[in-house]
């Protein structure tokens, strides 16, 4: 109990899946209601894996590799800012209807599921370095390792059912608010994602700033 209230809340404000909604709608506003609920499930799947291997092994993985957190961040935090730049300077909606292409399965649209949908716009490094920093408080011992797992994969379920719903009921989030608040909030929303990555790219640099002058 005392993880799930640490986690839960820590997760889902840096994930945000109210705000990344409406970034999920921007980004499949040319495909249609079932396209979408397909994707919005794909990203909660993903999401959840994402989380969990963070959770358990994500400090292995990164040390092994030779990845450092400041690198994860800058690599993100670009990635990120870039998505937020894309979305901030898209055409409107009318235009993207009667320019877009319509992609012809759902094997094609499910390839935005991954990249950028998943990774880095809902479980982007930012998440990834909460999820484990979390993970390295895992307690020791058969038993208290089993309530941890437990608790863990709880917390990674709940939050991956709400970012689910919210994403798949994107568009009917973006018709209370009428089309003109839509497109408010998208551009609000793609302007602070764009911020977003800026700052985690300067948390990355300034880490790696740090190390060097420390040597």
């Amino acid at each position: 109990m005392k993880f799930f209230l640490l986690a839960f809340p820590a997760l889902l404000s840096i994930i945000n899946p109210l705000g990344g909604a409406f970034v999920f709608l921007g980004a499949t506003q040319r495909l249609g209601p079932e396209m979408r609920a397909h994707l919005a499930r794909w990203v909660a799947i993903h999401s959840f894996f994402i989380l969990n291997a963070s959770l358990w092994v994500g400090a292995y993985v990164l040390s092994f590799l030779g990845i450092s957190m400041p690198v994860l961040r800058v690599a993100g935090g670009i990635v990120i800012a870039l998505a937020g730049w894309r979305m901030l300077n898209a055409k409107d909606e009318s235009e993207q209807r009667d320019n877009a292409i319509e992609l012809a399965s759902s094997r094609d649209a499910s390839r935005i599921a991954f990249f950028p949908l998943t990774m880095p716009i809902t479980a982007g490094p930012g998440t990834i370095s909460v999820a484990i920093a979390l993970g390295t408080s895992r307690p020791r011992g058969a038993d208290h390792l089993f309530w941890f797992f437990l608790a863990a994969t709880f917390t990674t379920i709940l939050i991956c059912a709400v970012i689910y719903v919210l994403y798949r009921y994107s568009s009917r989030l973006a018709t209370l608010i009428g089309p003109t608040g839509t497109v408010i909030v998208l551009r609000l929303t793609a302007f602070l994602l764009f911020c977003i990555g800026i700052q985690v790219l300067w948390t990355g640099v300034s880490d790696l700033l740090e190390e060097v002058l420390r040597r």
